[in-house]
């Protein structure tokens, strides 16, 4: 079974599907094919050879924006893929200064100086 993408965008109330998440490799996320099974490990191995390996240490979180999730259910023997768009956004700031990163400019014609933003 699969889904078309346009039959995916059009459920979604807000898509986010830009040229520039395309740009680098998806970040590859292995589910149950770590068994001592020959043909497992095949799978695996052809699943990471076909993307290239990412360094933990020095990968720029920034370039990461797309996840593919392999999983796999040994009691149906089925592969489940799932595609998934990764969005990185700060935490732990106040709502002005968030937008301010993220280069949403905030309407500024309410406030008298930039503090009152921050």
């Amino acid at each position: 079974q699969y889904s078309l993408v346009r039959d995916v965008v059009s459920a979604l109330r807000r898509h986010r599907m830009h040229e520039q998440q395309f740009l680098h490799p998806p970040l590859l996320v292995l589910g149950n094919l770590g068994s001592a099974q020959i043909h497992l490990k095949l799978l695996a191995g052809m699943f990471q050879g076909m993307l290239p390996a990412l360094n933990v240490h020095r990968v720029n979180l920034n370039s990461i924006r797309r996840c593919l999730l392999i999983s796999y259910n040994a009691e149906s023997q089925l592969l489940e893929l799932r595609h998934y768009s990764v969005k990185v956004v700060p935490v732990g700031l106040s709502r002005g200064l968030r937008k301010l990163l993220q280069e949403k400019f905030p309407n500024l014609g309410r406030l008298q100086d930039i503090s009152e933003l921050l």
